[in-house]
């Protein structure tokens, strides 16, 4: 038997040079680690010490010619070389313990090593399954991938969406027009969305909180919602605000509540909501609109959910506009979501012509859209939440 010693730094390079030297058919009898060089005991460096063997009769195979370097399938190797050298360690060095905890820690390292493995199993599936995807990747799905992440949709519904047309497409063995590859998209998020569509705002709410960022348009939100109830449905409507941060918003929302002749009641706290009530005890609909803060912050969304305590029968929608940045608006509703609330109405689509957002708060969050306001005009710039609608928004044009 022909047996060599190696020091290296990593294990992944000493089986390099066996498989170089002693050839495939060597085995690794025994790794530790050790340590080299330094001056009188000190500044030694930590190395491998790697003792591989091969049998006499054996010779070494002629050189490999060297492959082409692949970053992905190398950190998997490695990878797969180190859960090796994890596992030999633990094997050739177990803990002195009694014979019970030995045997729980042998049954502990035997359960490790298995996830190990499925996880790098996994792993590769997932490269090749990308690899292969990307090689299925026509002109069409390129252009729907480049648009959808332009809409700021998040990337594992992309890759969901694609996946889903690549099976289609090899189902069927052709390769989809533009017109079918949209209709197609189409169809896939209107059947995500729909489970989620057309709630509403209860009729059977007396009290409907509004809740939200600064400027999202919650005030004005409010004035049209109003005015569609007091003109068209004849309801006696009043108004609540705590927005007292702002003097402007307070003006504001009288001045709507004049217009309309629509009662207004301004209150400084909690304690304040029991006479507030008992002010509108006369009308069949109230809104309250509550201050804009940092809703970033779970405090501050404590504090406002402190509010929105009563007996009444009630909702809260959260006001989001479209105009903000879409990773806010997921903090927000994110607070949000943790204390019930899942209606939400968009505001300001008409500034922007990026629309992933919405689908994303939807899925994400398993929010119920309500309405989508557009415009400053009172009470025409609203509309209750359309999904043919928001999925041509979103889709644009069949050729982008």
């Amino acid at each position: 038997m022909r047996v060599k010693r190696y020091v290296v730094n990593a294990l992944p390079e000493a089986v390099s040079m066996i498989r170089s030297e002693l050839g495939k058919d060597a085995v690794i009898l025994n790794t530790k680690e050790i340590k080299v060089g330094g001056f009188m005991g000190m500044f030694r460096k930590k190395k491998m010490e790697v003792i591989a063997a091969i049998e006499s009769n054996q010779t070494p195979p002629p050189p490999q010619p060297m492959r082409k370097a692949d970053p992905q399938v190398d950190a998997a190797v490695e990878q797969i070389l180190l859960t090796a050298q994890r596992t030999a360690t633990a094997v050739m060095e177990p803990p002195a313990a009694p014979p019970v905890v030995e045997q729980n820690a042998i049954i502990g390292r035997e359960q490790f090593i298995i996830d190990e493995i499925r996880d790098l199993r996994e792993y590769m599936v997932k490269l090749s399954k990308q690899a292969s995807n990307q090689m299925a990747m026509s002109e069409q799905l390129i252009q729907l991938k480049e648009h959808l992440s332009e809409q700021e949709l998040d990337a594992q519904w992309i890759e969901r969406l694609l996946q889903t047309i690549i099976d289609k497409q090899n189902e069927e063995r052709i390769e989809f027009s533009k017109e079918q590859v949209w209709d197609l998209t189409a169809s896939q998020l209107e059947e995500w969305l729909r489970p989620y569509v057309g709630s509403g705002i209860s009729s059977q709410a007396r009290v409907v909180h509004f809740v939200g960022p600064t400027g999202v348009g919650k005030t004005t939100t409010i004035a049209k919602l109003a005015a569609e109830h007091t003109i068209k449905n004849g309801r006696q409507v009043g108004f609540i605000t705590s927005d007292t941060y702002r003097i402007a918003a307070v003006d504001q929302l009288r001045t709507y509540a004049n217009i309309l002749n629509v009662p207004l009641e301004v209150v400084f706290s909690p304690m304040d909501l029991p006479r507030a009530f008992m002010q509108l005890a006369e009308r069949d609909l109230i809104y309250m609109d509550t201050a804009g803060r940092n809703f970033r912050s779970e405090l501050h969304v404590s504090e406002v959910n402190s509010l929105l305590q009563t007996t009444e029968p009630s909702e809260t929608v959260l006001v989001l506009s479209m105009t903000g940045k879409t990773r806010d608006m997921a903090a927000v509703a994110e607070h949000f979501s943790k204390y019930g609330v899942r209606k939400v109405l968009f505001t300001k689509l008409d500034e922007t012509a990026v629309f992933g957002a919405i689908f994303n708060l939807i899925m994400n969050y398993e929010l119920l859209p309500t309405y989508m306001a557009s415009g400053q005009t009172v009470p025409d710039d609203i509309a209750k939440f359309q999904l043919e609608t928001y999925i041509q928004q979103l889709l644009g044009s069949k050729s982008p």
